[in-house]
């Protein structure tokens, strides 16, 4: 019977079934920070256990750090004590740490593809919504809960509810402005925030084959704002030259088997999805966010759209909810809202090539007077690889903030926070209400989109540029 690349994965790691639908799954590796761990340890030591293997784990602190003044002790109470009881819980438990101060340090999303830890065939999770990341390269990842992430540290295991499946296929060829952001925010408004609760989403098409395996990863990031915990893609030969090399692949004879048996990790071209959706890229502008919720996404030339125009009472009550704590009014063209902050990073928009996006619209220009823009690597890594290709001082000399990795303005949960009722062009995946501070305002772009944005004070269209 044909299958689909989820059912290949699932099947490979069923432990057991019960008689309620239930299946307890082998996890293979799991990603810890310094937020969702706490708990997940102190349940370990009052159970008197300790992690089955704790050489599947691996931590790495990033939603509380500071993005600055990394040769000082952290200032922030909470944050230190969340940074030093991850540091001291792995050494007391043999789970490899990736200092804060280290070259691996970064946002557990961008180390793991770095660190070679997320590999094709994998089962992986993490306390953190957006493991969805890791299916870019054909690991079934997804979020989980801190008590789960202690179920995962004791046994190696959990129980789970199959999903449904949904392809998604990219048709046409996208213009050279649209970007993979612009493609995940596009299938959000098409098919809402729930438009994938309860199914596992497969990207593909020519456009998905074409893409880097950054592009992949910020595809795959953004799946769980459409309600799926998985996103999928099929790992081919773009993804092997990615990870060969990285520091914990296989490797000879290895790497040989491994990338063997990585190929057949595909859906069967007969497999049959139970929900399809397409979208044509030779349609698609850069997309903004108007609203505070993902699917609330508009082409760059459009209009922020009137309540009054809903049939639908609960539709026309969120868009005006919305439109009231944006402080925008219907009607008004999206390259006429200014913005006062501009953020570069996170875990969908902090990898290089993000940030040889950004640099790329910069050129000779310069911030707009009274924006203050900042850009945060993904990791340590990415850092140092930007600044060997002088990114950094692009970003400076057009003045930028230039800052350490970190979750930074993404969460808010740092000392990244924006004031009240500022306006932001942010790179990250979340718009809610107060994602970024309280009573401040998030619209979502791609990185170029983010920088065009930045040197205009507003919202730009950038095939114009």
């Amino acid at each position: 019977m044909a299958g689909t690349l989820y059912d290949r994965l699932w099947d490979a790691h069923v432990v057991a079934t019960d008689g309620d639908g239930q299946t307890l799954l082998y996890i293979d590796r799991q990603l810890l920070h310094e937020v969702s761990s706490p708990q997940a340890f102190a349940g370990l030591r009052a159970q008197g256990l300790r992690p089955h293997r704790p050489a599947t784990q691996l931590a790495v602190a990033d939603h509380a750090v500071p993005t600055h003044h990394r040769d000082r002790p952290i200032a922030d109470r909470q944050a230190r004590d969340q940074v030093a009881l991850l540091e001291a819980n792995c050494a007391a438990t043999g789970i490899e740490y990736l200092a804060l101060d280290g070259a691996g340090q970064g946002i557990v999303h961008v180390i793991g593809p770095e660190q070679g830890f997320t590999l094709p065939g994998i089962t992986l999770v993490c306390g953190d919504s957006h493991s969805a990341t890791h299916g870019a390269f054909g690991a079934l990842a997804f979020g989980i809960g801190a008590s789960e992430c202690e179920t995962v540290l004791a046994t190696q295991t959990l129980w789970q509810t199959r999903a449904k499946t949904m392809r998604v296929t990219f048709t046409g060829a996208a213009g050279e402005t649209v970007t993979a952001k612009d493609m995940i925010l596009a299938l959000i408004c098409r098919i809402g925030t729930g438009g994938a609760t309860g199914h596992a989403i497969e990207y593909v098409g020519d456009a998905v084959r074409a893409m880097s395996m950054e592009a992949r990863m910020t595809l795959c990031n953004m799946s769980i704002e459409a309600g799926s915990r998985t996103g999928l893609i099929a790992p081919d030969d773009t993804t092997f030259a990615y990870l060969e090399g990285r520091p914990r692949c296989p490797s000879g004879a290895h790497w040989d088997a491994a990338v063997a048996a990585w190929r057949g990790l595909a859906s069967d071209a007969d497999a049959i999805f139970d929900r399809e959706v397409t979208i044509d890229l030779a349609l698609l502008a850069p997309q903004v966010s108007f609203g505070t919720s993902p699917d609330q996404v508009l082409p760059i030339d459009g209009r922020v759209p009137d309540p009054a125009a809903c049939v639908d009472p609960a539709a026309r009550a969120k868009l005006e909810r919305a439109l009231d704590y944006m402080a925008l009014t219907p009607g008004t063209a999206m390259t006429d809202i200014a913005i006062d902050h501009v953020f570069i990073g996170s875990c969908t928009n902090g990898r290089i090539e993000d940030l040889r996006a950004a640099a790329g619209i910069i050129g000779t220009g310069h911030v707009a007077p009274g924006v203050t823009a900042l850009v945060v690597p993904g990791s340590g890594a990415v850092k140092q690889q930007a600044e060997a290709e002088g990114l950094d001082r692009i970003f400076v000399g057009a003045g930028f903030q230039w800052r350490e990795a970190g979750c930074s303005l993404c969460v808010a949960m740092n000392d990244d926070r924006l004031p009240d009722g500022a306006r932001c062009a942010s790179t990250s995946n979340r718009n809610f209400e107060g994602r970024q501070g309280k009573g401040a305002h998030t619209h979502l772009v791609s990185p170029a989109m983010a920088a065009a944005a930045a040197l205009a004070g507003r919202f730009v269209d950038i095939r114009e540029r």
